[in-house]
Protein backbone atom coordinates (compact mmCIF):
# COMPACT_ATOMS: atom_id res chain seq x y z
CA UNK A 1 0.00 0.00 0.00
CA UNK A 2 2.87 2.38 0.78
CA UNK A 3 4.44 1.74 -2.63
CA UNK A 4 1.11 2.25 -4.40
CA UNK A 5 0.55 5.45 -2.46
CA UNK A 6 3.86 6.61 -3.93
CA UNK A 7 2.45 5.95 -7.44
CA UNK A 8 4.33 2.68 -7.99
CA UNK A 9 2.00 0.14 -9.71
CA UNK A 10 2.53 -3.14 -7.84
CA UNK A 11 1.63 -6.82 -8.27
CA UNK A 12 2.30 -10.05 -6.35
CA UNK A 13 5.10 -12.39 -7.46
CA UNK A 14 5.48 -16.08 -6.68
CA UNK A 15 8.44 -17.98 -5.26
CA UNK A 16 9.93 -18.19 -8.77
CA UNK A 17 9.90 -14.35 -8.94
CA UNK A 18 7.29 -14.49 -11.70
CA UNK A 19 3.72 -13.11 -11.66
CA UNK A 20 1.04 -15.48 -10.43
CA UNK A 21 -0.73 -17.45 -13.16
CA UNK A 22 -3.95 -16.34 -14.82
CA UNK A 23 -7.29 -17.47 -13.40
CA UNK A 24 -9.30 -20.02 -15.48
CA UNK A 25 -11.42 -17.26 -17.03
CA UNK A 26 -8.28 -15.49 -18.31
CA UNK A 27 -6.35 -18.57 -19.50
CA UNK A 28 -4.93 -18.16 -23.00
CA UNK A 29 -6.29 -14.58 -23.04
CA UNK A 30 -9.83 -15.91 -23.29
CA UNK A 31 -10.98 -12.73 -21.54
CA UNK A 32 -9.33 -10.52 -24.15
CA UNK A 33 -6.48 -9.22 -22.02
CA UNK A 34 -6.06 -6.23 -19.75
CA UNK A 35 -6.94 -2.84 -21.29
CA UNK A 36 -3.35 -1.59 -21.03
CA UNK A 37 -1.71 -4.60 -22.69
CA UNK A 38 -0.13 -4.41 -26.14
CA UNK A 39 -3.30 -6.01 -27.50
CA UNK A 40 -6.09 -4.24 -25.56
CA UNK A 41 -9.12 -6.24 -24.52
CA UNK A 42 -12.21 -6.10 -22.35
CA UNK A 43 -10.82 -7.95 -19.30
CA UNK A 44 -12.23 -6.69 -16.02
CA UNK A 45 -11.02 -9.70 -14.04
CA UNK A 46 -10.80 -9.00 -10.29
CA UNK A 47 -7.74 -11.25 -9.93
CA UNK A 48 -4.12 -10.15 -10.62
CA UNK A 49 -3.97 -11.82 -14.04
CA UNK A 50 -1.81 -10.90 -17.05
CA UNK A 51 1.43 -10.14 -15.20
CA UNK A 52 2.69 -6.57 -15.47
CA UNK A 53 -0.60 -5.41 -16.99
CA UNK A 54 -2.37 -6.16 -13.71
CA UNK A 55 -0.05 -3.90 -11.70
CA UNK A 56 -2.04 -1.14 -10.05
CA UNK A 57 -1.96 1.68 -7.54
CA UNK A 58 -5.69 1.39 -6.78
CA UNK A 59 -5.99 0.76 -3.02
CA UNK A 60 -9.44 -0.81 -3.40
CA UNK A 61 -8.09 -3.39 -5.86
CA UNK A 62 -4.99 -4.08 -3.77
CA UNK A 63 -7.11 -4.67 -0.66
CA UNK A 64 -9.82 -6.70 -2.41
CA UNK A 65 -10.61 -10.28 -1.44
CA UNK A 66 -9.12 -11.67 -4.67
CA UNK A 67 -5.87 -9.74 -4.38
CA UNK A 68 -5.74 -10.53 -0.66
CA UNK A 69 -5.69 -14.24 -1.48
CA UNK A 70 -2.99 -13.61 -4.08
CA UNK A 71 -0.84 -11.66 -1.62
CA UNK A 72 -1.00 -14.61 0.78
CA UNK A 73 0.51 -16.81 -1.95
CA UNK A 74 3.08 -14.21 -2.97
CA UNK A 75 6.73 -14.37 -2.00
CA UNK A 76 7.80 -11.02 -3.45
CA UNK A 77 6.44 -7.71 -4.73
CA UNK A 78 6.74 -6.76 -8.37
CA UNK A 79 6.12 -3.39 -10.01
CA UNK A 80 5.61 -1.94 -13.48
CA UNK A 81 8.50 0.50 -14.10
CA UNK A 82 6.90 2.09 -17.17
CA UNK A 83 3.75 2.79 -15.19
CA UNK A 84 5.89 4.68 -12.68
CA UNK A 85 7.68 6.55 -15.51
CA UNK A 86 11.05 4.94 -14.77
CA UNK A 87 13.42 2.54 -16.54
CA UNK A 88 15.31 -0.26 -14.81
CA UNK A 89 18.65 -1.34 -16.24
CA UNK A 90 18.86 -4.90 -14.91
CA UNK A 91 22.51 -5.92 -14.48
CA UNK A 92 22.64 -9.68 -13.92
CA UNK A 93 26.31 -10.29 -13.12
CA UNK A 94 29.49 -8.55 -11.90
CA UNK A 95 30.76 -7.96 -15.45
CA UNK A 96 27.53 -6.14 -16.34
CA UNK A 97 27.84 -4.02 -13.19
CA UNK A 98 31.41 -3.12 -14.11
CA UNK A 99 30.27 -2.12 -17.60
CA UNK A 100 27.55 0.13 -16.17
CA UNK A 101 29.92 1.84 -13.76
CA UNK A 102 32.28 2.72 -16.60
CA UNK A 103 29.61 3.61 -19.18
CA UNK A 104 26.43 4.96 -17.60
CA UNK A 105 25.84 8.09 -15.48
CA UNK A 106 25.29 7.45 -11.75
CA UNK A 107 21.68 7.07 -10.62
CA UNK A 108 19.59 5.27 -8.01
CA UNK A 109 21.07 1.79 -7.55
CA UNK A 110 19.44 -1.27 -5.96
CA UNK A 111 21.42 -4.38 -5.05
CA UNK A 112 19.93 -7.62 -6.42
CA UNK A 113 20.68 -11.30 -5.86
CA UNK A 114 23.11 -11.46 -8.79
CA UNK A 115 23.93 -7.85 -9.57
CA UNK A 116 22.22 -4.45 -9.48
CA UNK A 117 19.23 -2.50 -10.78
CA UNK A 118 20.08 0.99 -12.07
CA UNK A 119 16.92 3.09 -12.13
CA UNK A 120 16.51 6.15 -14.36
CA UNK A 121 13.69 8.72 -14.61
CA UNK A 122 11.81 8.28 -17.88
CA UNK A 123 10.21 5.37 -19.72
CA UNK A 124 11.22 3.50 -22.87
CA UNK A 125 10.62 0.23 -24.70
CA UNK A 126 11.69 -2.84 -22.75
CA UNK A 127 14.14 -5.38 -24.20
CA UNK A 128 16.04 -8.42 -22.94
CA UNK A 129 19.70 -9.24 -23.54
CA UNK A 130 20.60 -5.87 -25.05
CA UNK A 131 24.18 -6.81 -24.16
CA UNK A 132 25.66 -9.64 -22.04
CA UNK A 133 23.93 -9.69 -18.67
CA UNK A 134 21.83 -6.55 -19.32
CA UNK A 135 18.03 -6.29 -19.67
CA UNK A 136 15.92 -3.14 -19.98
CA UNK A 137 12.67 -3.16 -17.97
CA UNK A 138 10.26 -0.28 -18.42
CA UNK A 139 7.09 -0.30 -20.57
CA UNK A 140 5.20 -3.62 -20.71
CA UNK A 141 7.52 -5.27 -18.19
CA UNK A 142 7.84 -5.85 -14.48
CA UNK A 143 10.71 -5.75 -12.00
CA UNK A 144 11.07 -7.11 -8.49
CA UNK A 145 10.88 -4.58 -5.67
CA UNK A 146 14.04 -4.89 -3.58
CA UNK A 147 13.94 -1.56 -1.76
CA UNK A 148 14.37 2.11 -2.59
CA UNK A 149 18.10 1.80 -3.29
CA UNK A 150 20.73 4.47 -2.86
CA UNK A 151 21.75 7.54 -4.84
CA UNK A 152 19.83 10.30 -6.60
CA UNK A 153 17.77 9.24 -9.61
CA UNK A 154 19.01 10.65 -12.93
CA UNK A 155 17.22 11.25 -16.22
CA UNK A 156 17.24 8.44 -18.74
CA UNK A 157 20.53 8.91 -20.67
CA UNK A 158 21.22 8.43 -24.39
CA UNK A 159 23.55 5.53 -23.55
CA UNK A 160 20.60 3.50 -22.26
CA UNK A 161 18.31 4.50 -25.12
CA UNK A 162 21.01 3.41 -27.55
CA UNK A 163 20.82 -0.14 -26.19
CA UNK A 164 17.43 -0.51 -27.89
CA UNK A 165 16.45 0.71 -31.37
CA UNK A 166 16.34 4.45 -30.89
CA UNK A 167 13.39 5.05 -33.17
CA UNK A 168 11.20 2.71 -31.13
CA UNK A 169 12.15 3.97 -27.67
CA UNK A 170 10.57 6.67 -25.56
CA UNK A 171 13.10 9.11 -24.09
CA UNK A 172 12.63 10.91 -20.84
CA UNK A 173 11.21 14.41 -21.04
CA UNK A 174 14.15 16.70 -21.70
CA UNK A 175 13.10 19.34 -19.22
CA UNK A 176 11.98 17.10 -16.36
CA UNK A 177 12.75 18.59 -12.97
CA UNK A 178 13.18 16.11 -10.13
CA UNK A 179 11.16 18.46 -7.95
CA UNK A 180 8.23 18.59 -10.39
CA UNK A 181 4.89 17.54 -8.88
CA UNK A 182 4.24 13.78 -9.09
CA UNK A 183 0.79 13.71 -7.54
CA UNK A 184 -2.30 15.79 -6.81
CA UNK A 185 -3.07 16.60 -3.21
CA UNK A 186 -4.77 19.28 -1.16
CA UNK A 187 -1.53 21.25 -0.74
CA UNK A 188 -1.70 22.32 -4.41
CA UNK A 189 -5.49 22.67 -4.49
CA UNK A 190 -6.44 24.93 -1.59
CA UNK A 191 -9.41 26.35 -3.49
CA UNK A 192 -10.85 23.10 -4.85
CA UNK A 193 -14.36 22.19 -3.70
CA UNK A 194 -13.90 18.45 -4.40
CA UNK A 195 -12.63 15.76 -2.06
CA UNK A 196 -9.19 14.23 -2.74
CA UNK A 197 -10.87 10.86 -3.36
CA UNK A 198 -13.11 12.36 -6.05
CA UNK A 199 -10.20 14.01 -7.85
CA UNK A 200 -7.88 11.02 -7.52
CA UNK A 201 -10.49 8.61 -8.88
CA UNK A 202 -11.05 10.76 -11.97
CA UNK A 203 -7.32 11.23 -12.44
CA UNK A 204 -6.60 7.49 -12.22
CA UNK A 205 -9.29 6.77 -14.81
CA UNK A 206 -7.74 9.33 -17.13
CA UNK A 207 -4.25 7.90 -16.64
CA UNK A 208 -5.52 4.35 -17.20
CA UNK A 209 -7.18 5.43 -20.45
CA UNK A 210 -3.93 6.96 -21.70
CA UNK A 211 -1.96 3.84 -20.76
CA UNK A 212 -4.52 1.73 -22.62
CA UNK A 213 -3.23 3.17 -25.93
CA UNK A 214 0.40 1.99 -26.21
CA UNK A 215 0.17 1.67 -29.99
CA UNK A 216 -1.85 4.72 -31.04
CA UNK A 217 -4.39 7.21 -29.75
CA UNK A 218 -2.61 8.16 -26.52
CA UNK A 219 -2.46 11.83 -27.51
CA UNK A 220 -6.21 11.90 -28.12
CA UNK A 221 -6.77 10.10 -24.82
CA UNK A 222 -4.61 12.69 -23.04
CA UNK A 223 -6.63 15.51 -24.61
CA UNK A 224 -9.90 13.89 -23.58
CA UNK A 225 -8.73 13.22 -20.03
CA UNK A 226 -7.47 16.79 -19.62
CA UNK A 227 -10.71 18.25 -20.95
CA UNK A 228 -12.85 16.02 -18.74
CA UNK A 229 -10.83 16.67 -15.56
CA UNK A 230 -10.59 20.43 -16.11
CA UNK A 231 -14.35 20.64 -16.66
CA UNK A 232 -14.92 19.20 -13.19
CA UNK A 233 -13.30 22.30 -11.67
CA UNK A 234 -14.96 25.13 -13.54
CA UNK A 235 -17.17 25.97 -10.54
CA UNK A 236 -14.32 25.93 -8.02
CA UNK A 237 -12.89 29.20 -6.68
CA UNK A 238 -9.40 27.79 -7.22
CA UNK A 239 -6.59 27.02 -7.24
CA UNK A 240 -7.35 23.36 -7.98
CA UNK A 241 -3.90 22.00 -8.74
CA UNK A 242 -4.61 21.60 -12.45
CA UNK A 243 -0.92 22.13 -13.23
CA UNK A 244 -0.09 19.01 -11.21
CA UNK A 245 -2.84 17.05 -12.94
CA UNK A 246 -1.56 18.21 -16.32
CA UNK A 247 1.99 17.05 -15.56
CA UNK A 248 0.73 13.60 -14.56
CA UNK A 249 -1.29 13.28 -17.78
CA UNK A 250 1.67 14.44 -19.87
CA UNK A 251 3.96 11.96 -18.14
CA UNK A 252 1.57 9.08 -18.82
CA UNK A 253 1.35 10.01 -22.51
CA UNK A 254 5.12 10.27 -22.84
CA UNK A 255 5.48 6.87 -21.15
CA UNK A 256 3.54 5.17 -23.94
CA UNK A 257 5.43 6.86 -26.74
CA UNK A 258 3.88 10.29 -27.34
CA UNK A 259 6.55 12.95 -28.04
CA UNK A 260 6.79 15.26 -25.03
CA UNK A 261 5.98 18.45 -26.96
CA UNK A 262 2.90 16.86 -28.55
CA UNK A 263 1.73 15.39 -25.23
CA UNK A 264 2.00 18.80 -23.57
CA UNK A 265 0.08 20.43 -26.43
CA UNK A 266 -2.71 17.83 -26.22
CA UNK A 267 -3.13 18.26 -22.48
CA UNK A 268 -2.93 22.06 -22.63
CA UNK A 269 -5.48 22.23 -25.44
CA UNK A 270 -7.78 19.83 -23.60
CA UNK A 271 -7.75 21.91 -20.44
CA UNK A 272 -8.13 25.18 -22.31
CA UNK A 273 -11.07 23.74 -24.24
CA UNK A 274 -12.91 22.85 -21.03
CA UNK A 275 -12.13 26.12 -19.26
CA UNK A 276 -12.84 28.24 -22.33
CA UNK A 277 -16.16 26.53 -22.96
CA UNK A 278 -17.48 27.94 -19.70
CA UNK A 279 -15.84 31.35 -19.85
Amino acid sequence: MALADGHLPVLPLGADKRPLGNCPDCADLACGGRPNMKTPGPCVCPWPCHGWAAATTNPHVLASRQWGLAWRRARAIGYHPGGALVTVVDLDNPDAVTWARTTLPPTTTVTTTRGEHWIYRGAMRSANKVRPGVDIKSLMAYARWLGPGTGTIAALPPAVLALVEREESTPARAAVDSSAPTRWDRSVATGCRHTPAFVQTGLERGLDNIRAHPEQGAGTAAYGAARFLAARHTACPGPCGLDSIAELLIGAAVAVGVPASYARRCVTNGMNSALGAVA
